[in-house]
């Protein structure tokens, strides 16, 4: 990719915030840096024709109309492993640099994927929730040992191999399934979709969210396995259809599922835990929680956590050094 030296002081806005590094780096290079933690999508859009670059997380998308009024906008910097909420064509067609990091936060994801199987292979939440409540039932907790079992691993980039270079301590065949062909390598071998529906015993989701995967995961994909399996998603909430999901857990198709990600996040998804004043009485009433959704929270065989597979206290330094890196190999 060429350099496109940076002949004047370049100014990046920061709309969220992230490691204190990002700022101190960019600024040692050169670059003038703006904070504006607050200001809503509108008031950003009106002031960003005068930056170079923007570094951003997931406060609001980046579609065609805003960047339309980024008319000096050379970069973008999101600090997290896709570009799902921006504009990447339009921004593409505008020679804006797009600079995600992925490689900032693989290791977290693929030890979160790991802990949430071996969480619910033995059991770990329901027996210590039981424990704590007085409950000791040694028998309805016994576990599952992951040994022997075939992992099939859907989306083979810098999430799906760190979880498969995770797995190299067990006596278990990884298997891999990309729609680019030559990505497999010592950690795992690359098949086609029959033989990852044929021999999975352990599903893990690790592809972005784009047109072909948003609803993937639905009721003819889980039905054309053979085997029973566990799923585990620590990718996109909207590749797995919820309801599809919950009848394939009930009928025990799927064993169990850990997901980090929800078809029902952001704002949707703490809603339906707030209850709200009946226009009337004014008593307060619950939510109205989706069915299928209620059944995610109350079965033992879910493991759930708020998308946080790759937010640890090194993978922020790590997303942020990502960024500067790249940013600095195509401008400094």
């Amino acid at each position: 990719m060429a350099k496109i030296p940076m002949t004047e002081k370049m100014k990046v806005l920061h709309i969220d915030t992230n490691h204190p590094l990002l700022i101190q780096q960019l600024n040692d290079l050169g670059f003038e840096n703006d904070e504006d933690y607050t200001s809503s999508k509108t008031e950003i859009e009106n002031k960003i024709h005068l930056y170079d670059g923007l570094i951003i997380r997931s406060r609001f998308s980046i579609d065609q109309s805003f960047l339309e009024k980024a008319i000096n906008l050379k970069f973008i910097g999101r600090l997290g492993a896709g570009l799902e909420n921006i504009d990447t064509r339009y921004a593409k067609e505008q020679d804006i640099f797009l600079a995600a990091a992925p490689e900032g936060n693989r290791n977290a994801v693929g030890e979160h994927t790991l802990g949430m199987l071996l969480s619910l292979f033995n059991k770990l939440n329901k027996a210590d929730k039981e424990v704590r409540s007085g409950k000791w039932d040694r028998e309805g907790n016994r576990g599952v040992e992951l040994d022997g079992k075939t992992v099939g691993i859907v989306g083979y980039g810098n999430m799906g191999k760190a979880f498969a270079k995770k797995l190299r301590g067990f006596d278990v065949e990884v298997i891999c399934y990309d729609i680019l062909g030559g990505v497999c390598d010592e950690n795992a071998r690359q098949v086609g979709i029959l033989e990852l529906q044929q021999k999975t015993d352990v599903l893990s989701l690790h592809v972005p969210q784009t047109e072909s995967t948003i609803g993937m995961i639905n009721e003819a994909f889980i039905n054309a396995f053979k085997k029973p399996f566990w799923l585990f998603n620590t990718a996109r909430g909207k590749c797995v259809v919820t309801k599809d999901l919950v009848v394939a857990l009930k009928s025990g198709k799927i064993l169990g599922a850990g997901l980090d990600v929800l078809e029902y996040e952001k704002s949707s998804f703490e809603s339906m835990f707030i209850p709200h004043e009946t226009s009337n009485t004014g008593e307060k009433q619950e939510n109205k929680m989706p069915e299928a959704f209620q059944y995610l929270v109350e079965s033992d065989k879910v493991l759930l956590t708020p998308h946080v597979a790759g937010w640890t206290i090194e993978s922020k330094e790590k997303l942020a050094q990502t960024v500067v890196n790249k940013i600095k190999a195509k401008f400094c």
